[in-house]
């Protein structure tokens, strides 16, 4: 639809709101990543900000918006005269797409001029194209890792640098970055996440009136979207005009000392790593107080500030489990209204000593800490909304008031209560501290289908190790040297009329480059739960090496899968997903007891497997299989051994004590497997990668 949804048509979401207005009037704060379920309106809300932004001055017929009060000294397209002519356009929204190839994100050598007239065209990509507006990055969690490194540089720098196919290029490009994900397609680099100002957490509404209003206006607009939206036309000219004016009194708003001493002190009792936490508060606090009218900050600012800018910097450890954020939030405020509070009472010009100012109380007006009673984090959220986390939505059940717990008894009918969930007598095994594992590879070089950093493979970038006549359309960067001996065993070099000779390129002539990179895998591990890894030591060091292996996993960008076997069969306890911290939670509860189904495990895991390769066909998977090698139920493992052929595996041999049977090692020789025993899973100098079959034997050697 041409007609953009009205961003004041928007049901909820307040949090979400308020943090793109703010990020609107003052573009330092540093963008907005979106995090939330499928289906709440994430992407809509982001599509309508770009009609508030007030319309930019650009130099007339530059392609990179260059203001012509101040027009980049470094701009392609220039250097801008003084006079020279300037247009007035609506503020760009340009969207990144997740397949986006490098050369469409910052733009590349015309080849087709370069060959034919010689001269090094420049073609501007996407961060030229968002220069002074919005770039927006849905599914920014998906983002291959080559494109997260350009907008990285891009963010931190406000300028793109092109330094390819002969060209060096610098221009500006200062944009407004919005992201959106869904995490349970698993969480985006810390670095990249990190360069997001303000993070938010959006969620479907809980009550039935407001559902029943997003469905009674997006129907609406369906109908008739120019009608819709003239309905929300006063509505939409008041925040433009709302941003205008923020804008322009944002370079008087006064920052005191007191609120900077405060915001000092919250980053230092949160914890967060580096001082661009309280550079990113400092700058949202003071676009709440331009929002809001006011010419000096308040602490009220500081604290919305720091809900919104906070909360996504501290977890240091990528699989860490999220959800206790907010809560350590108010208690780094609480911790901040404290301190201030006894550093104001040992001064000597205190005021009124006899009675303590209700703003140095540090259990605030009401009792609660830091703040007036309103819900768990200490009341509503910065627009005062029910997006502002605070208080439980309506027909919510707070914990202990009748709904069903974990491990527990559901409420049982006719009012009878239940009898206190018994303890298990033996808790399950907790993981050690995480190391850093040997490197497990794939040896044979795959396609590239999946950029990462685990397998060899063919890339669109990378080391260059030949060329080849592209199949149709060039699909990479194309190889200058080849295609200029192409031309010239072609018999390309012809004398000119000038006495010189000349080259004439055809597009016959063209080669592309051979690049070896690396790729990201399926890691499907295959754990041994039964009876025989119920030792509680040896259970330890197993989900330890696991989940070793599932931060490696995360660090290179593997999707990840696991199947557990006990009893009589195997559980498909976490298909192939991007989402690592569900890999966590799941190992975390895993329980050991009961006979050892091995063959049910290698064929749930062949099933798995089969299943992976008709959705995704490019993505190579890597088994690793945690295993003591005992079989004591169901039929020999041997025989399933052939539905894993060709998979490359990696058989972790978990059998312990002075004698040993050697039975992970006959079931790795039958897969065709490198076997590895746990206690050398750990890296250590000159490690060596774990290969797929018929690679290197080293461990199995070793063995």
């Amino acid at each position: 639809m041409t007609t953009p949804y009205p961003f004041s048509a928007v049901v909820g979401l307040d949090d979400l709101r308020l943090a793109l207005l703010l990020t609107s009037v003052s573009p330092a704060v540093g963008g907005v990543l979106v995090r939330g379920e499928k289906g709440t309106a994430k992407s809509t809300v982001v599509r309508a900000l770009a009609a508030l932004l007030p319309p930019v001055t650009v130099v007339r017929g530059c392609r990179f918006a260059c203001d012509p009060a101040a027009p980049d000294p470094d701009c392609p397209d220039g250097p801008h005269a003084p006079d020279t002519p300037a247009t007035h356009r609506p503020a760009t929204l340009v969207e990144l797409p997740v397949g986006a190839t490098e050369d469409r994100v910052v733009g590349t050598l015309d080849i087709q001029r370069a060959l034919a007239e010689g001269v090094k065209a420049y073609e501007p990509g996407l961060l030229a194209a968002a220069h002074r507006g919005v770039l927006y990055v849905d599914e920014v969690n998906l983002l291959p890792d080559h494109l997260v490194d350009l907008l990285l540089d891009a963010a931190a720098m406000g300028r793109a640098h092109v330094e390819r196919d002969g060209v060096s290029i610098k221009h500006a490009a200062r944009f407004l970055l919005v992201g959106t994900m869904n995490p349970e397609e698993g969480e985006p680099r810390p670095q990249l996440v990190d360069r997001f100002g303000l993070v938010v957490t959006v969620a479907a509404p809980r009550d039935a009136g407001q559902r029943a209003e997003v469905v009674r206006r997006r129907l609406a607009y369906e109908a008739d979207p120019a009608g819709f939206a003239a309905r929300f036309a006063a509505d939409e000219r008041e925040y433009a005009a709302r941003i205008a004016a923020a804008r322009a009194v944002l370079p008087t708003v006064v920052l005191p000392d007191a609120e900077l001493d405060r915001i000092a002190r919250v980053c230092l009792a949160y914890g967060v790593d580096g001082m661009r936490a309280d550079i990113v508060v400092a700058r949202c606090a003071v676009a709440l107080a331009a929002w809001h009218g006011r010419d000096r900050v308040t602490a009220e600012d500081v604290r919305d500030a720091a809900r919104l800018a906070l909360p996504h910097r501290r977890r240091t450890d990528p699989l860490d489990p999220p959800g206790t954020d907010e809560e350590k939030l108010e208690q780094a405020l609480a911790e901040a209204e404290r301190e201030a509070a006894e550093e104001a009472a040992r001064r000597p010009e205190s005021p009124d000593p006899g009675g303590p100012d209700p703003d140095d109380d540090p259990d605030g007006p009401e009792g609660g800490p830091g703040g007036p009673v309103g819900g768990p984090d200490g009341g509503p959220g910065p627009a005062g909304g029910p997006g502002g986390g605070g208080g439980l939505p309506d027909g919510d059940t707070p914990p202990g008031t009748g709904a069903a717990r974990p491990g527990g008894d559901a409420p049982r009918p006719g009012g009878e209560t239940p009898a206190p969930p018994q303890q298990p007598a033996t808790p399950p095994a907790a993981a050690g501290a995480a190391f850093r594992p040997r490197t497990l590879r794939i040896a044979a070089r795959g396609d590239g289908g999946h950029t990462g950093k685990r397998s060899p493979a063919y890339a669109r970038r990378g080391r260059v190790i030949g060329s080849r006549k592209p199949v149709g359309k060039l699909a990479g960067a194309p190889h200058l040297p080849a295609t200029l001996r192409a031309a010239l065993h072609r018999g390309a070099l012809q004398p000119s009329p000038a006495g010189a000779r000349a080259m004439t390129v055809q597009p016959r002539d063209l080669r592309e480059a051979i690049h070896v990179g690396r790729e990201a895998n399926l890691v499907l591990f295959v754990v041994d739960a039964s009876g025989s890894m119920a030792a509680r030591r040896r259970m330890t060091l197993v989900k330890t090496a696991v989940l070793s292996l599932l931060r490696d996993a995360y660090q290179r960008r593997d999707r990840i899968g696991m199947i557990t076997f006990r009893g009589t069969d195997a559980d498909v306890v976490l298909p192939p997903t991007s989402s690592h911290e569900v890999g966590v939670m799941r190992l975390a509860a895993l329980r050991t007891g009961g006979r050892t189904p091995l063959a049910a495990g290698l064929r749930a895991a062949a099933r798995t497997i089969a299943t992976e390769r008709r959705r995704d066909p490019r993505r190579r998977p890597l088994l690793v299989l945690v295993t003591d090698g005992r079989a004591t139920s169901g039929p020999d493992p041997l025989l399933a051994a052939p539905a894993l052929a060709g998979v490359a595996t990696v058989v972790v041999d978990c059998e312990s004590g002075p004698i040993r049977l050697g039975l992970a090692g006959r079931l790795a020789a039958a897969l065709g497997a490198d076997v590895m025993p746990l206690e050398r899973l750990e890296a250590a100098a000159g490690t060596r990668p774990a290969t797929a079959p018929a690679g290197d034997r080293a461990y199995r050697r070793a063995a």
